[in-house]
Protein backbone atom coordinates (compact mmCIF):
# COMPACT_ATOMS: atom_id res chain seq x y z
CA UNK A 1 0.00 0.00 0.00
CA UNK A 2 1.59 2.96 -1.21
CA UNK A 3 -1.02 5.82 -0.38
CA UNK A 4 -2.78 7.21 2.97
CA UNK A 5 -5.87 6.12 3.60
CA UNK A 6 -7.87 8.35 5.23
CA UNK A 7 -11.67 7.74 7.19
CA UNK A 8 -13.36 11.11 8.01
CA UNK A 9 -16.67 12.91 6.79
CA UNK A 10 -17.70 16.17 5.68
CA UNK A 11 -19.65 16.95 8.93
CA UNK A 12 -16.20 16.54 11.13
CA UNK A 13 -13.76 19.19 11.76
CA UNK A 14 -10.99 17.38 12.26
CA UNK A 15 -11.36 15.06 9.20
CA UNK A 16 -11.17 18.23 7.27
CA UNK A 17 -8.24 19.59 9.33
CA UNK A 18 -6.12 16.43 8.43
CA UNK A 19 -7.15 16.40 4.63
CA UNK A 20 -6.35 19.79 4.13
CA UNK A 21 -3.41 19.12 5.70
CA UNK A 22 -2.96 16.09 3.38
CA UNK A 23 -3.20 17.89 0.49
CA UNK A 24 -1.48 20.88 1.22
CA UNK A 25 1.45 18.05 1.45
CA UNK A 26 1.10 17.16 -1.69
CA UNK A 27 0.59 13.48 -0.23
CA UNK A 28 -1.13 11.07 -2.20
CA UNK A 29 -4.10 9.73 0.05
CA UNK A 30 -7.74 8.20 -0.42
CA UNK A 31 -10.41 9.87 1.12
CA UNK A 32 -12.80 6.98 2.62
CA UNK A 33 -16.39 9.07 3.82
CA UNK A 34 -17.75 7.19 6.63
CA UNK A 35 -20.78 5.64 5.81
CA UNK A 36 -23.12 2.61 6.26
CA UNK A 37 -21.09 1.16 3.43
CA UNK A 38 -17.60 1.51 4.79
CA UNK A 39 -18.39 1.22 8.13
CA UNK A 40 -17.39 -2.59 8.79
CA UNK A 41 -13.69 -1.82 6.98
CA UNK A 42 -13.55 1.81 9.70
CA UNK A 43 -14.70 -0.75 12.45
CA UNK A 44 -12.03 -3.09 11.68
CA UNK A 45 -9.20 -0.42 12.33
CA UNK A 46 -10.50 2.31 14.95
CA UNK A 47 -9.92 2.15 18.74
CA UNK A 48 -12.92 4.70 19.05
CA UNK A 49 -15.90 5.10 17.41
CA UNK A 50 -15.05 8.77 16.07
CA UNK A 51 -13.63 9.65 12.69
CA UNK A 52 -10.81 11.06 11.21
CA UNK A 53 -9.01 7.81 10.91
CA UNK A 54 -5.84 7.87 9.39
CA UNK A 55 -4.22 4.24 7.97
CA UNK A 56 -0.33 5.14 6.84
CA UNK A 57 1.81 3.34 4.44
CA UNK A 58 2.77 1.40 6.45
CA UNK A 59 -0.41 0.18 7.91
CA UNK A 60 0.06 2.34 11.17
CA UNK A 61 -3.72 3.90 12.48
CA UNK A 62 -3.96 6.76 13.93
CA UNK A 63 -7.04 8.73 15.43
CA UNK A 64 -5.91 12.05 17.22
CA UNK A 65 -5.44 15.01 14.70
CA UNK A 66 -2.80 16.53 15.98
CA UNK A 67 -0.24 13.39 16.28
CA UNK A 68 -1.24 12.59 12.58
CA UNK A 69 -0.34 16.84 11.41
CA UNK A 70 2.84 16.15 13.53
CA UNK A 71 3.44 12.68 11.76
CA UNK A 72 3.18 13.90 9.27
CA UNK A 73 5.22 17.37 9.09
CA UNK A 74 7.98 14.99 9.94
CA UNK A 75 7.80 12.58 7.34
CA UNK A 76 7.13 15.48 5.17
CA UNK A 77 8.91 18.18 5.77
CA UNK A 78 8.44 20.59 2.62
CA UNK A 79 6.04 22.31 2.52
CA UNK A 80 6.50 23.51 5.88
CA UNK A 81 3.68 24.26 8.72
CA UNK A 82 6.18 25.19 11.37
CA UNK A 83 7.53 28.27 11.54
CA UNK A 84 11.17 28.73 11.76
CA UNK A 85 10.69 31.10 14.81
CA UNK A 86 10.38 29.08 17.75
CA UNK A 87 7.82 31.90 19.30
CA UNK A 88 5.51 31.60 16.27
CA UNK A 89 5.58 27.75 16.04
CA UNK A 90 4.46 27.75 20.20
CA UNK A 91 1.74 30.49 19.18
CA UNK A 92 0.52 28.39 16.75
CA UNK A 93 0.35 25.11 18.64
CA UNK A 94 -1.65 27.51 21.63
CA UNK A 95 -3.97 28.54 18.61
CA UNK A 96 -4.62 25.06 17.36
CA UNK A 97 -5.60 23.57 20.78
CA UNK A 98 -7.66 26.92 21.07
CA UNK A 99 -9.90 25.53 17.96
CA UNK A 100 -9.86 22.13 18.26
CA UNK A 101 -10.91 22.05 22.95
CA UNK A 102 -12.60 25.57 22.55
CA UNK A 103 -13.77 26.86 19.10
CA UNK A 104 -15.41 23.04 18.59
CA UNK A 105 -17.64 23.96 21.58
CA UNK A 106 -18.91 26.77 20.16
CA UNK A 107 -18.94 25.36 16.67
CA UNK A 108 -20.97 22.57 18.49
CA UNK A 109 -23.43 24.39 20.02
CA UNK A 110 -24.58 26.50 17.17
CA UNK A 111 -24.84 23.51 15.05
CA UNK A 112 -27.23 21.84 17.74
CA UNK A 113 -28.01 24.22 19.74
CA UNK A 114 -30.46 26.38 17.46
CA UNK A 115 -33.22 24.58 16.04
CA UNK A 116 -32.91 25.60 12.28
CA UNK A 117 -29.51 24.12 12.26
CA UNK A 118 -29.66 21.65 14.25
CA UNK A 119 -32.38 20.03 11.72
CA UNK A 120 -30.17 21.35 8.83
CA UNK A 121 -27.35 19.18 10.02
CA UNK A 122 -29.18 16.23 11.28
CA UNK A 123 -30.26 15.68 7.57
CA UNK A 124 -26.63 16.20 6.19
CA UNK A 125 -25.57 13.32 8.75
CA UNK A 126 -28.17 11.08 7.65
CA UNK A 127 -27.26 11.46 3.69
CA UNK A 128 -23.53 10.98 5.06
CA UNK A 129 -24.15 7.91 6.58
CA UNK A 130 -26.81 6.65 3.54
CA UNK A 131 -23.42 7.31 0.74
CA UNK A 132 -24.38 10.72 -0.16
CA UNK A 133 -28.56 9.65 -1.10
CA UNK A 134 -31.36 10.68 1.21
CA UNK A 135 -32.97 8.09 1.72
CA UNK A 136 -37.04 8.01 1.25
CA UNK A 137 -38.03 7.81 5.09
CA UNK A 138 -35.68 10.30 5.80
CA UNK A 139 -37.80 12.45 8.60
CA UNK A 140 -37.46 10.67 11.52
CA UNK A 141 -34.42 9.21 11.03
CA UNK A 142 -32.51 12.90 10.62
CA UNK A 143 -34.52 14.34 13.74
CA UNK A 144 -33.32 11.25 15.73
CA UNK A 145 -29.58 12.27 14.91
CA UNK A 146 -30.32 15.59 15.90
CA UNK A 147 -31.93 14.93 19.17
CA UNK A 148 -29.51 12.77 19.88
CA UNK A 149 -26.97 15.30 19.09
CA UNK A 150 -28.64 18.18 21.05
CA UNK A 151 -28.45 15.67 23.96
CA UNK A 152 -24.55 15.26 24.02
CA UNK A 153 -24.51 19.28 24.22
CA UNK A 154 -23.64 19.33 27.98
CA UNK A 155 -21.07 16.18 27.44
CA UNK A 156 -18.66 18.85 25.44
CA UNK A 157 -19.15 21.92 27.54
CA UNK A 158 -22.07 23.40 24.90
CA UNK A 159 -24.90 23.07 27.68
CA UNK A 160 -27.88 26.03 27.72
CA UNK A 161 -26.08 27.59 30.44
CA UNK A 162 -22.94 27.78 28.72
CA UNK A 163 -24.33 29.01 25.83
CA UNK A 164 -23.99 33.11 26.50
CA UNK A 165 -20.23 32.45 26.93
CA UNK A 166 -19.99 30.60 24.00
CA UNK A 167 -21.63 32.70 21.72
CA UNK A 168 -19.76 35.84 22.93
CA UNK A 169 -16.78 34.16 22.27
CA UNK A 170 -16.68 32.79 18.61
CA UNK A 171 -17.78 36.18 17.38
CA UNK A 172 -15.48 38.15 19.48
CA UNK A 173 -12.45 35.78 18.25
CA UNK A 174 -13.94 35.82 14.69
CA UNK A 175 -14.06 39.74 14.39
CA UNK A 176 -10.35 39.70 15.16
CA UNK A 177 -9.23 36.88 12.95
CA UNK A 178 -11.17 38.48 10.53
CA UNK A 179 -9.02 41.90 11.09
CA UNK A 180 -5.69 39.66 11.44
CA UNK A 181 -6.47 37.90 7.78
CA UNK A 182 -7.37 41.42 6.30
CA UNK A 183 -3.63 42.00 6.68
CA UNK A 184 -1.77 38.21 6.26
CA UNK A 185 -2.64 35.55 3.58
CA UNK A 186 -2.63 33.28 6.66
CA UNK A 187 -2.43 33.53 10.30
CA UNK A 188 1.09 33.65 10.59
CA UNK A 189 2.04 34.99 7.04
CA UNK A 190 2.39 33.33 3.62
CA UNK A 191 1.97 29.36 4.37
CA UNK A 192 -0.77 27.66 6.38
CA UNK A 193 0.82 26.59 9.69
CA UNK A 194 -0.86 23.82 12.27
CA UNK A 195 -3.12 26.98 13.93
CA UNK A 196 -4.60 27.29 10.23
CA UNK A 197 -5.77 23.78 9.83
CA UNK A 198 -7.56 23.31 12.97
CA UNK A 199 -9.32 27.08 13.00
CA UNK A 200 -10.04 26.93 9.74
CA UNK A 201 -11.71 23.42 9.78
CA UNK A 202 -13.91 24.70 12.57
CA UNK A 203 -15.38 27.94 10.83
CA UNK A 204 -15.73 25.81 7.43
CA UNK A 205 -18.16 24.01 9.64
CA UNK A 206 -19.98 26.86 11.22
CA UNK A 207 -20.41 27.79 7.37
CA UNK A 208 -22.51 24.47 7.00
CA UNK A 209 -24.74 25.72 9.81
CA UNK A 210 -27.35 28.77 8.38
CA UNK A 211 -26.73 30.59 11.70
CA UNK A 212 -23.67 31.45 12.29
CA UNK A 213 -22.69 31.27 8.59
CA UNK A 214 -24.92 33.84 7.88
CA UNK A 215 -22.90 35.85 10.70
CA UNK A 216 -20.02 35.02 9.32
CA UNK A 217 -20.72 35.72 5.69
CA UNK A 218 -21.62 39.65 6.70
CA UNK A 219 -19.31 40.41 9.59
CA UNK A 220 -15.90 38.04 8.81
CA UNK A 221 -15.61 37.77 4.71
CA UNK A 222 -12.00 37.37 5.44
CA UNK A 223 -12.79 34.11 7.39
CA UNK A 224 -14.49 33.16 4.79
CA UNK A 225 -12.37 33.30 1.74
CA UNK A 226 -9.48 31.94 3.93
CA UNK A 227 -11.72 29.03 4.71
CA UNK A 228 -12.51 28.47 1.18
CA UNK A 229 -8.51 28.89 0.83
CA UNK A 230 -8.17 26.31 3.55
CA UNK A 231 -9.93 23.41 1.99
CA UNK A 232 -6.24 23.00 -0.63
CA UNK A 233 -3.98 25.48 0.56
CA UNK A 234 -0.78 26.16 -0.88
CA UNK A 235 1.97 28.00 0.35
CA UNK A 236 2.07 31.93 -1.28
CA UNK A 237 5.28 32.87 0.63
CA UNK A 238 7.40 32.30 3.93
CA UNK A 239 6.19 32.86 7.40
CA UNK A 240 5.74 36.40 8.47
CA UNK A 241 8.26 38.01 11.23
CA UNK A 242 6.12 38.27 14.61
CA UNK A 243 7.02 41.92 14.66
CA UNK A 244 5.17 42.40 11.11
CA UNK A 245 2.08 40.11 12.81
CA UNK A 246 2.06 41.90 16.57
CA UNK A 247 -0.39 44.14 15.31
CA UNK A 248 -3.36 42.41 14.81
CA UNK A 249 -2.13 38.89 16.04
CA UNK A 250 -1.10 40.22 20.27
CA UNK A 251 -5.36 41.44 20.09
CA UNK A 252 -6.31 37.76 18.98
CA UNK A 253 -4.85 36.62 22.13
CA UNK A 254 -5.22 39.30 24.60
CA UNK A 255 -8.77 40.12 23.38
CA UNK A 256 -10.45 36.16 23.35
CA UNK A 257 -6.99 33.45 23.94
CA UNK A 258 -6.25 34.90 27.19
CA UNK A 259 -9.86 35.58 28.64
CA UNK A 260 -11.52 32.09 27.37
CA UNK A 261 -9.41 29.15 26.41
CA UNK A 262 -6.74 29.73 28.44
CA UNK A 263 -8.81 29.98 31.78
CA UNK A 264 -10.91 27.27 31.11
CA UNK A 265 -7.90 25.05 29.85
CA UNK A 266 -5.88 26.19 33.17
CA UNK A 267 -9.02 24.70 35.43
CA UNK A 268 -9.88 21.71 33.27
CA UNK A 269 -6.06 20.82 33.82
CA UNK A 270 -5.95 21.26 37.71
CA UNK A 271 -9.27 19.36 37.82
CA UNK A 272 -8.71 16.22 36.10
CA UNK A 273 -4.87 16.42 38.08
CA UNK A 274 -6.84 16.69 41.24
CA UNK A 275 -9.14 13.88 40.12
CA UNK A 276 -12.35 15.90 40.12
CA UNK A 277 -15.21 15.31 38.16
CA UNK A 278 -16.15 19.21 37.17
CA UNK A 279 -14.99 21.97 36.17
CA UNK A 280 -15.74 25.46 36.74
CA UNK A 281 -14.11 28.85 35.86
CA UNK A 282 -15.49 32.53 36.21
CA UNK A 283 -14.94 34.01 33.21
CA UNK A 284 -16.12 37.82 31.45
CA UNK A 285 -19.39 36.48 29.89
CA UNK A 286 -20.45 34.37 33.11
CA UNK A 287 -19.69 31.07 34.95
CA UNK A 288 -18.52 28.65 32.91
CA UNK A 289 -19.36 24.54 34.03
CA UNK A 290 -18.75 20.82 32.51
CA UNK A 291 -17.12 17.89 32.86
CA UNK A 292 -13.61 17.68 33.38
CA UNK A 293 -12.12 16.58 30.47
CA UNK A 294 -8.72 14.21 30.09
CA UNK A 295 -8.01 14.32 26.58
CA UNK A 296 -8.51 18.29 26.63
CA UNK A 297 -5.74 18.22 29.57
CA UNK A 298 -3.57 15.79 28.07
CA UNK A 299 -4.09 18.16 24.80
CA UNK A 300 -2.87 21.37 26.75
CA UNK A 301 -0.81 19.89 28.75
CA UNK A 302 1.15 18.85 25.74
CA UNK A 303 0.97 22.66 24.19
CA UNK A 304 2.24 23.76 27.55
CA UNK A 305 5.79 21.38 27.55
CA UNK A 306 6.06 22.75 24.60
CA UNK A 307 5.98 26.40 25.41
CA UNK A 308 8.16 26.15 28.61
CA UNK A 309 10.70 25.23 26.64
CA UNK A 310 10.50 27.71 24.18
CA UNK A 311 10.10 30.31 26.48
CA UNK A 312 13.22 29.23 28.21
CA UNK A 313 15.27 30.10 24.95
CA UNK A 314 12.86 32.92 23.44
CA UNK A 315 12.88 36.18 25.09
CA UNK A 316 10.51 37.52 21.81
CA UNK A 317 7.76 34.84 23.34
CA UNK A 318 7.48 35.54 26.45
CA UNK A 319 7.25 39.53 25.65
CA UNK A 320 4.34 38.64 23.22
CA UNK A 321 2.49 36.58 25.72
CA UNK A 322 3.35 39.14 28.65
CA UNK A 323 1.57 41.46 26.38
CA UNK A 324 -1.47 39.45 25.28
CA UNK A 325 -1.82 38.75 29.28
CA UNK A 326 -1.45 34.87 28.86
CA UNK A 327 2.50 34.34 30.50
CA UNK A 328 0.54 34.09 34.22
CA UNK A 329 -0.84 30.74 32.61
CA UNK A 330 2.13 29.09 31.43
CA UNK A 331 4.29 29.85 34.18
CA UNK A 332 1.54 28.70 37.01
CA UNK A 333 1.54 25.38 34.74
CA UNK A 334 5.35 25.39 34.74
CA UNK A 335 5.54 25.43 38.52
CA UNK A 336 2.68 22.97 39.09
CA UNK A 337 4.79 20.61 36.57
CA UNK A 338 7.77 21.21 38.83
CA UNK A 339 5.97 21.10 42.07
CA UNK A 340 4.91 17.77 41.03
CA UNK A 341 8.85 16.53 39.96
Amino acid sequence: MSAYRLFGAETSPYSLKVRAFLRYKGVEFEWITRSRDTETDFRALARIATVPLLVAPDRRVSQESTRMLLALEAAQPEPSATPEDPALAALSLILEDYGDEWLNKCMFQQRWGNKPDRDQAGLRALVQLSGGKRPRAWKKPSVQIAERMADRLPLVGASIENQPVLDASWRRFAELLNAHLKQHLFIFGGRPAFADFSLAAQFQQMLLDPTPAEWLKDRAPFITAWCENMDDPKAGGPFADIAALQPTLTPLFAEEVSKTYLPWTKANADAVRAGEDKVSVDLEAGTFVQSAQKHAAEAFNAVDRHVSRTLKESLALEDFLSAANCLQVFRHAEKVANAGA
